[in-house]
């Protein structure tokens, strides 16, 4: 049970810059797995029958329409096909787009603009701020520019939280929580959260496995910043809607390190994801809900009726595995889904999009309980349970 419980609070979203629907996407795909595939080849001429191929893959093995409507970028190339003027998929010089080198510059420069952008007319420091990432690198990282611009150096600690996964979220929580409890200096405590995450940054046209159609019509990029306080020190600025923070655990799936990894390659970061990592979550997750709630001084079996399930939507039989598993109904798992839809996985931001979701929604009532749950590599199950206040 957390001493000194953790307050999260003022949730603000930063859209990317591009958008287009999860139809325009396929389409995006097609053309741009069939003329990997030209350059590969070394030919000049792009055959019917091969994007007609491609076409096939791409329906067969992506995440459909129904189950994500729109996803946004940071890069303008999803705009359009035309090869010779791409930024970062400049498939008419190499099969794969540029390099690692370049694509990491760019998220740089995303992750930079974005952090400026949040707090462009912030004068009150944080004791702290965290940046949480798994989709790039750069020190000095994009808080500690903030951190200089803003002249707050003796004011705010910089904590970089990078390369966990989906689940990263959750962790930071409690990164925050011990950081909340260590002050450095007499400024208010007040750890801000920044998730920046680019995830179609790491797209490989050149790979048609089943596996990589999956991820790049999966993910999307997201940015969101939100603040936490504790409940013995709450800011003066903190009002409801608001959640507190009773739990947070972590446990790692045994014999399950190779089922799930994110890892650098030449072209980009690359996913793997076995078919058996539904199965081996399914057969911990009980047994993880019960003790996160004892955590709390609760009963997952006494309150799980009640309580609305914040599930990282890895995809959506993620959410369906989870649903069926745990006998939710529909509206347990409903915010989940809404985000799945408008936004797709944006990995670590994506759990708390859907914490906005709920603090905003007028039904979800202060007293609430809400478990959320998100996995990624070790496996790893990360959870935390939380009360709308």
């Amino acid at each position: 049970m957390l001493k000194n419980r953790l307050v999260l609070y003022d949730f603000r979203i930063q859209l990317p810059r591009y958008h287009g629907s999860q139809e325009l996407g396929f389409r995006w795909l097609t053309a741009a797995h069939a003329q990997a595939e030209v350059k590969a080849q070394g030919r000049e001429d792009l055959r019917p029958e091969l994007l007609a191929r491609m076409e096939r893959f791409v329906r067969r093995f992506g995440c459909p329409p129904q189950h994500i409507g729109t996803r946004r970028s940071e890069i303008e190339d999803f705009l359009h096909t035309e090869w010779d003027r791409m930024q970062i998929f400049t498939l008419a010089e190499a099969a794969e787009g540029c390099g690692i080198g370049k694509r990491n510059q760019f998220f740089a420069e995303v992750a930079n603009r974005t952090v400026a952008d949040f707090y462009a007319d912030e004068t009150r420091p944080p004791s702290d701020l965290l940046h949480i990432t798994c989709t790039g690198y750069a020190s000095p990282s994009a808080i500690q520019r903030l951190i200089d611009r803003k002249r707050w150096h003796q004011q705010t600690r910089a904590t970089q939280i990078y390369h966990m996964g989906c689940y990263a979220a959750v962790p930071a929580l409690r990164v925050a929580a011990g950081l909340l409890v260590n002050p450095q200096n007499d400024v208010p405590p007040r750890a801000d959260l920044i998730h920046t995450e680019l995830c179609t940054l790491h797209f490989n046209p050149r790979d048609h496995s089943p596996e990589q159609l999956v991820v790049q019509s999966l993910f999307a990029d997201g940015h969101i910043r939100y603040s936490t306080a504790t409940s013995e020190n709450p800011p003066d600025d903190l009002h409801a809607p608001a959640f507190e923070v009773l739990a947070i655990r972590e446990e790692s799936v045994p014999d399950s390190l190779e089922d799930m990894t994110w890892v650098l390659s030449e072209w980009g970061f690359r996913m793997t994801l076995s078919r058996e990592v539904p199965n081996k979550i399914a057969a911990e997750l009980p047994g993880f809900l019960s003790r996160l709630y004892a955590n709390a001084g609760e009963s997952y079996e006494a309150l799980a009726g009640e309580t609305l399930f914040a599930v990282h939507p890895g995809g959506p039989r993620i959410i369906d595995h989870v649903q069926q598993l745990l006998e939710l109904n529909d509206a347990q798992v409903a915010a989940s889904r809404a985000v799945l839809f408008a936004r797709g996985n944006m990995s670590s931001a994506t759990l708390p999009h859907i914490w906005a979701e709920m603090e905003e929604d007028a039904n979800v009532k202060g007293g609430t309980l809400v478990a959320s749950l998100a996995f990624g590599p070790g496996l790893t199950i990360a959870g935390a349970l939380f009360r709308k206040l």
